[in-house]
């Protein structure tokens, strides 16, 4: 059956073509497994929850934007009876009944890991002609509020540029009374009854309120204005879009936008767990993590039924704290060919789970093809990454550019660009970080003070626990490009590690005490003051050559320019693969696919198959002396 949607419809209406419905949650109230709901154009303010869910692949509830026409899913209403206040300040006063059980500008951003906030927020906004506003904590500074032309990164604890200077002159402020909740911002010289001007009312705009409706696929619309809360890995997970605890979606071909905090959501749900350390104060984070994951498993976490979305060809931008986010059910899902920017950079609020993609638990979750520049955090794999791969994605502008953490493998990271200042993070073991292209610096941690569970290969069952002991990763074919006056890029942080699993036992015998885990490190080539791993045999080493490696952003189309020198053509890479890469100690598991079988690590960056000796780094067309090649 195919029910159909537009402006010109009615509920009451048959949802045929000629007699359409008039809103999205009307065909979703009788869609049914193998149904297809066609959605012509226009702006629809509703928040869509699917009532039914598909049975399988074949028996999907699909809902699809008409071919050629725009539909636009908002959280927001338009305000058109502004008030002029003071200057460039106007007001709008709302019933709180507009708003019904939930009033984004009452409700407070909160929860576990929210580190450092100036002053409160809330989950409201405003847009003017489609630019969010930013929230101050007073009449006050509404009046002349200073443009910011700079931010600390907490993180990185680096000051950094405002991206959109302008932006942050417009704000807003909000009083929610007894019966009524007044808005007021700062237009500039805007009027805003001449101006499109909308406000967060909704927390989500499609996203089921029951658990378990799987087999749903979301196509074609454009997203946005949602009012979602903080997300971090013990609460609940809502995004602007989002699969709430269930199987077997499919999000693609949207332009996803401006959800306050997440957008897309594969995460979990709130009876495993929601926000205990924050509001109960009586254990760590930490430790109500660990119980997540068991509450899950009690409660059928597992791949029959969880997880195994796929998320592709999405464009995500404007978020407050991560484009794609999940934890546990996120398990065997696939995200490729998104493109991913403008995530955690507007700063109003800041704490531990900001990243375009931020996933716990990604148990053989394919992340590769994905584009995402000018993000807080570019890509954070952060509990129990095993079976993880993440391939071919190009990264820049991020401040940083991935972060592996509290997780012991196998995971994969080959023939990806990392191309910020800051590469990467690595508080993991376990890893296989195969040609790829490295021109940012990088550090190496333990974590002796959080164990974390890892699981039988394949599976949410949960095997065993431990820390981090540092090491067990393995480095070949990769290009470190170095900058000058920074620190940190290449192998040599891996001082002192042994080489091997033999001689690892070997000196713990002998010793009794602390021996570094071993790596396995050769074949890499290090540029421009990029530093090697001291025991790697076979490297190419050319500390003053500069390739002036640079990635040009043209909008839709990107390029990669960079001088090799002429040694490159000397050393090239073999192939990798399962037989290759040392079984992962701790775990004690093979890099696989996710289905078991042998992993072959044999076509580059631009899917090009490789011969069995072939450059190095992620792209087989890289030469000697110059290179201009298009990568997106």
């Amino acid at each position: 059956m195919i029910y159909h949607v537009a402006k010109t419809g009615s509920d009451q209406g048959q949802g045929t073509q000629h007699d359409p419905f008039l809103t999205i949650n009307k065909a979703a109230s009788v869609a049914l497994a193998g149904d297809t709901i066609v959605v012509h154009e226009g702006v629809y303010r509703e928040w869509v929850k699917p009532k039914n869910k598909g049975l399988s692949n074949k028996r999907r509830i699909t809902y699809q934007a008409a071919e050629n026409e725009k539909v636009v899913i908002k959280g927001s209403e338009r305000i058109q009876n502004w008030q002029h206040v003071k200057d460039n300040v106007w007001k709008c006063a709302l019933p709180n009944t507009f708003f019904g059980d939930f009033n984004p500008y009452k409700e407070e951003i909160f929860g576990d890991w929210l580190v450092t906030i100036d002053e409160k927020k809330h989950l409201g906004d405003v847009y003017l002609n489609g630019m969010s506003f930013y929230e101050v904590s007073s009449f006050e500074e509404l009046i002349d509020p200073p443009a910011r032309t700079k931010v600390l990164d907490h993180w990185t604890q680096k000051i950094v540029p405002v991206l959109n200077v302008e932006q942050t002159k417009y704000v807003w402020f909000a009083e929610v009374e007894d019966d009524n909740t007044i808005i007021y911002a700062n237009f500039q010289d805007a009027n805003p009854n001449e101006e499109l001007v909308e406000i967060n009312v909704r927390r989500s705009c499609f996203y089921p309120t029951q658990t378990g409706i799987d087999y749903i696929t979301v196509k074609g619309f454009e997203m946005a204005h949602a009012a979602t809360p903080w997300a971090p890995p013990t609460a609940d997970q809502p995004g602007l879009i989002g699969a709430n605890w269930s199987k077997g979606w499919i999000i693609e071909n949207n332009i996803i936008h401006d959800s306050k905090c997440s957008a897309i959501s594969i995460g979990k749900e709130a009876s495993t767990g929601h926000l205990y350390h924050s509001i109960r104060k009586d254990k760590s984070g930490h430790q109500y993590q660990l119980e997540s994951v068991f509450s899950a498993e009690h409660s059928g976490w597992s791949k029959e039924k969880i997880g195994s979305h796929v998320i592709r060809n999405n464009t995500i931008y404007d978020c407050g704290q991560n484009a794609i986010v999940g934890h546990l059910g996120c398990v065997f899902s696939e995200i490729y060919n998104n493109h991913i920017y403008n995530i955690g950079i507007k700063r109003e609020f800041y704490g531990h789970e900001i990243a375009g993609i931020k996933l716990h638990a990604a148990i053989d979750v394919q992340i590769y093809h994905n584009r995402i520049h000018n993000c807080s955090l570019g890509l954070w794999l952060d509990w129990q990454a095993q079976g993880t791969r993440v391939s071919k994605n190009l990264f820049y502008d991020n401040n940083r550019d991935l972060f592996v953490e509290v997780s012991h493998g196998p995971y994969v990271i080959d023939h990806n660009i990392l191309a910020s200042e800051y590469a990467l993070d690595n508080m993991a073991q376990g890893g296989a970080y195969i040609n790829n292209l490295i021109a940012g610096k990088m550090h190496q941690r333990k974590e002796l003070n959080r164990s974390t569970q890892y699981h039988l290969p394949h599976s949410t069952k949960v095997s065993g626990f431990a820390f981090v002991y540092g090491g067990d990763d393995r480095f070949y074919n990769n290009i470190f490009i170095g900058k000058e006056g920074l620190e940190g890029v290449g192998t040599s942080h891996y001082k002192n590690h042994t080489t091997s699993l033999e001689e690892y036992i070997e000196k713990v015998h002998e010793r009794h005490g602390d021996v570094e885990q071993p790596v396995y490190i050769n074949n890499n080539a290090y540029l421009n003051g990029a530093e090697p791993f001291e025991k790697e045999k076979d490297k190419l080493v050319d500390k003053k050559f500069d390739p002036n490696f640079k990635i040009i952003d043209k909008g839709e189309e990107v390029f990669i320019s960079c001088k090799l020198p002429d040694s490159f053509e000397n050393i090239l890479g073999e192939i990798h693969s399962t037989l290759t890469l040392e079984r992962v100690r701790i775990v004690d598991a093979e890099f696989e696919t996710p289905n078991g079988c042998d992993l072959i690590l044999d076509t580059d960056f631009l899917d090009k198959q490789k011969s069995e000796k072939s450059s190095l780094g992620p792209i087989t067309l890289l030469k000697k002396g110059e290179n201009y090649i298009k990568i997106w």
